[in-house]
Formats: C-alpha cells, sequence, structure tokens
C-alpha cells in the first residue's frame, strides 16, 4: 500500500493543469461529437484528448494501476491502487461558454479515497486532498466552512441532464428553492470544492458517476464539510454535503425530497 501521496498529488496536480491549459488553447476549434447515453449528454474532441493527456501520464508513472476515465481510456490493474478520472466535468459550459468547470483526479487504494485533485482552468485555481491531511486551495490549507442558517445559505445544485433525473432534480429544487438563501447549478466536481472553500454552504448531487465526485468529495471532506448519501458519506445516487451548522437543517430537507 505504501505511496508518496504528495508526490502523487504533485504530478497529477500538473497533469490537471496541462489538461487545462490544453481545454483553454482549443475551445475556439472544438468539435462536438455525437451524444453517448442521452441527447444531453455530450463530449467533444477537446473531453478525449484532455483524457489521453492524463492517462498516458498516470500509466507511464504508475504502469500497475487501474484507471476508470468518462471517455474510454479505462484499464484493469493489479497494484489495489485505481485511478478515477473526469477530464473535463460539465463540458456543456465548456462548449456552450455558459459556466465553469473542471478536470477532476481522484486516487483510490482498495475502497478508500486517498488523494485528489480538482483544477477549474478559467479560475486558474487547484483544490487538492490527501486522506487524513487536510484539502488545500492552491497550497493553502482549507479551514472547516463556517456556513450559514438554512434561510441565508447559499446552496449548489448538480445532476445528470437525463429526462428521469431531471424530474427528480425538480422535484428537488422545488422544495429546496423556498427555504434556503439560493441555488447555484454546477457541475458536481465543483459544487463540493466551493462548499469545501466555504464559497457555497452546501450541495446537493443527484444521478451522478463516480468520476463526478470522488475528487470533490475527498477534498469536501477533508476541508471538514459534512457529507451523507445512501448509506454512505457519498454516492453517486444522492450526495449532500453541508457546514457542520447547516447540515442538519439541509439534509433533512433534501432528504424529504430526494
Amino acid at each position: 500500500m505504501d505511496r508518496d501521496l504528495r508526490a502523487a498529488r504533485d504530478l497529477v496536480a500538473g497533469l490537471a493543469e496541462q489538461a487545462g491549459r490544453l481545454q483553454l488553447d482549443r475551445r475556439d476549434t472544438l468539435t462536438v461529437g455525437a451524444p453517448k447515453a442521452h441527447v444531453n449528454d455530450v463530449v467533444s474532441d477537446v473531453d478525449i484528448a484532455s483524457e489521453q493527456l492524463i492517462v498516458d501520464a498516470i500509466r507511464a508513472a504508475w504502469p500497475e494501476d487501474a484507471v476508470q476515465a468518462e471517455e474510454g481510456h479505462g484499464r484493469d490493474g493489479t497494484s489495489g491502487w485505481t485511478w478515477i478520472v473526469d477530464p473535463l466535468d460539465g463540458t456543456r459550459n465548456y462548449i456552450s461558454r455558459t459556466g465553469p468547470w473542471s478536470v477532476s483526479i481522484a486516487l483510490r487504494f482498495e475502497d478508500r479515497l486517498r488523494m485528489a485533485v480538482v483544477h477549474e482552468p478559467v479560475a486558474g485555481e487547484t483544490f487538492s486532498a490527501i486522506d487524513g491531511g487536510g484539502a488545500f486551495l492552491d497550497g493553502e490549507r482549507l479551514t472547516e466552512p463556517a456556513g450559514a442558517a438554512l434561510e441565508k445559505a447559499l446552496v449548489g445544485v448538480s445532476f445528470q441532464p437525463n429526462p428521469a433525473t431531471k424530474e427528480r432534480a425538480a422535484k428537488v429544487v422545488r422544495d429546496l428553492l423556498p427555504a434556503v438563501g439560493d441555488i447555484r447549478r454546477l457541475p458536481a466536481a465543483l459544487n463540493l470544492v466551493y462548499q469545501a472553500a466555504g464559497r457555497l454552504d452546501g450541495g446537493v448531487a443527484l444521478d451522478t458517476f463516480l468520476w463526478d465526485i470522488a475528487a470533490g468529495a475527498l477534498i469536501a471532506r477533508e476541508a471538514g464539510v459534512v457529507l451523507g448519501g445512501q448509506g454512505a458519506d457519498f454516492s453517486t445516487e444522492l450526495t449532500i454535503g453541508a457546514a457542520p451548522a447547516l447540515w442538519p437543517d439541509l439534509s433533512e430537507r433534501v432528504r424529504a425530497s430526494a
């Protein structure tokens, strides 16, 4: 199990930043491919190129590790370590220029997340965490978020835009919005790391994939965000996050409608 997680974090943070620069450089010339699972599940050639950049470097550095990657560059491994890669979380925002996106990379040993990096290319911000070692933004340690009362809270909402999940999300938003200060729809990784940084007081993610939330969940947890879902601190079906003071009220409200 021995591995230098700080060195791994530093290497992967560099890869995420390289992928972010590629995304900025190629935004004006991208090509959008055919939808994947449904009409709103889009992918571009930049998603694929970004994933190839990241996965090739991971394979070169750790050839025995497994990789789970959104755009098909995954592989089995023999070491017990698994890299979880979302090369461009928020493709619709990226393509349409209507909001933020990120590069999200997590490292898991067996069933436990051990290290994570989330990079936001436009702001040039890199969030990271090591299991038991705290969460950081550009090298500065993040402290436990204070949060706000429910009626003043700014809450992030993330969900897959397939028809069934949109129906589910509509119910959650309908019940949640009158009770909180306001909401923001964000890609899942940024939803979680913005909670870690105290920019959001809480958040909810519905029907995500592991690569959407793994890195952000570790960073949020290490910053002191309380996480809960379907019987675990996070799950792909439902992840709720909140500053400790907000957690009881927000989690009760979301669970009642989710």
